[in-house]
């Protein structure tokens, strides 16, 4: 009954602020209202499912090759639903730290809730602290990822200039989206940026099938256990894109409605990178281990240019999703959060995008280091911290007694529950964190070995004199 009253309360808060920010009377308003100004569940939904499948659809065959293609198909599967129970966690985690906190009368209006401070919320400044160091480690290389796939895929369209050319001209590209106040405004950015990965998506799978095996293709992975598990963390990289999770709800106007969300974005995700990591293996094979990004090896034609272009863009927006995080950490860091000037806010953003033009530039492997991110950060991010939080904060029968979100029966109550985020504490930590931390270290340290650092072109092919 106690649960009943709490999530009214939040209910009517969220309705009124939808009242507020949702309804202009002027035609002015209502048109900028409705490709600014983002809430809904359908918002949500295109901002999980955007943020979640954007470069890394096109490392994905390349992971293929190092699994094989039944290991790859049934790591997108699983780390998919451990990916979407993480997020079901973290937004429990979000509405219990939401709903103590407007009992005891906080008012969140001009302040935007994100992880480390529910963890602080919840179980205190330890947690916040370690919470806050993975997660802005996190988002901080997910940005470099994303200035890297920039230059690797214009590379594609324009070889007159290098790849470390291209991450100069778009870091400077990305930094434009220190404009972009919170994810409420990204709401046609995230549509037309889940357009155009299905676009890329079904590009992939389509040119393969028509352009078919090339000679003598081969199939042979798994082959090594280095590329097995370096494979296997880019594909827990692939399904852990909700570090931004609570930024995401934050936005919603009623967030309590977010639970099924992820796993429907997931779903669909599934859809776009089960059929073209699949095509492309099938059509490339072992070429693929020396050429991470899928596009290097089908024929250049309009259709694969629209491709390039259309990631290019989408890539733009995903720097805006990794970033944003990290701006309001900074800006609450400086203290000017709460300033409604953009103008002000943006230019205390600057120096956040510094760092990350500074580490693309630094380490331009596309698709290796997806892998080291993936197993060294998301691995403790978006899997282990979020499911032994969740025991930790629910540990006391009080806690479990007054909880805004029960478990579903279907689970097995709190045992049940426990025993999911046991089995994904210790799947993560042995297979993700430890096989392929070293795995994806071993590769990367082959990669700095090989090309070097600051390196000017990576996978390049050498020009033709």
């Amino acid at each position: 009954m106690a649960s009943e009253k709490v999530e009214t309360v939040i209910a009517g808060n969220y309705v009124e602020m939808e009242r507020e920010e949702g309804g202009p009377k002027s035609a002015k308003g209502k048109l900028s209202n409705f490709f600014w100004n983002g809430g809904s569940v359908y918002d949500a939904w295109f901002s999980c499912a955007s943020n979640q499948v954007a470069q890394v659809l096109l490392t994905l065959p390349y992971s293929f090759s190092q699994l094989g293609m039944l290991s790859g198909i049934l790591f997108q599967l699983f780390y998919g639903l451990m990916g979407s129970w993480t997020a079901y966690l973290i937004s429990i985690l979000y509405v219990e730290y939401r709903t103590r906190k407007e009992r005891e009368k906080v008012d969140f209006r001009n302040h935007v809730i994100q992880w480390f401070e529910v963890l602080d919320g919840l179980l205190g400044k330890h947690w916040r602290n370690i919470g806050l160091f993975f997660n802005c480690t996190f988002l901080l290389f997910g940005s470099v990822i994303q200035l890297i796939a920039c230059a690797s895929n214009i590379y594609y369209i324009n070889d007159n200039l290098d790849k470390r050319t291209w991450t100069y001209i778009f870091g400077a590209c990305c930094a434009t989206t220190v404009f972009v106040p919170s994810f409420h405004n990204y709401r046609v950015w995230s549509f037309i940026g889940l357009l155009m990965t299905t676009y890329t998506a079904w590009y992939l799978t389509i040119a393969s099938i028509i352009h078919g095996q090339v000679e003598g293709v081969k199939h042979s992975g798994p082959s090594k256990m280095v590329l097995y598990f370096t494979g296997a963390t880019n594909i827990l990289y692939t399904f852990g894109g909700h570090a931004v999770t609570v930024e995401i709800m934050h936005a919603m106007w009623k967030p309590q409605k977010f639970k099924t969300i992820y796993l429907l974005a997931t779903l669909y995700v599934l859809t776009l990178t089960l059929p073209s990591a699949s095509a492309v293996y099938w059509a490339f094979g072992d070429m693929l281990l020396t050429h991470s990004n899928a596009l290097s090896l089908l024929p250049k034609t309009k259709f694969r240019d629209s491709a390039v272009i259309l990631m290019l863009i989408h890539q733009f927006i995903t720097f805006g999703f990794a970033c944003t995080p990290l701006y309001f950490v900074w800006e609450k860091f400086v203290g000017v959060h709460k300033t409604k000037s953009i103008f002000k806010r943006a230019l205390t953003r600057l120096p956040v995008v510094i760092p990350i033009w500074f580490l693309a530039i630094i380490f331009p492997f596309f698709g290796p280091i997806n892998s080291t991110v993936g197993s060294l950060l998301v691995s403790f991010t978006v899997y282990i911290i979020p499911a032994l939080a969740h025991m930790v904060v629910f540990a006391p029968a009080a806690a479990r007694e007054n909880a805004v979100e029960r478990p579903p029966k279907f689970l097995g109550g709190w045992a049940g529950l426990y025993s999911m985020n046991m089995f994904v504490v210790v799947w993560v930590l042995i297979v993700g964190f430890g096989f392929g931390g070293w795995a994806s270290m071993l590769n990367f340290i082959q990669q700095i070995d090989t090309f070097g650092l600051f390196t000017k072109c990576y996978q390049c092919k050498p020009h033709k004199a």
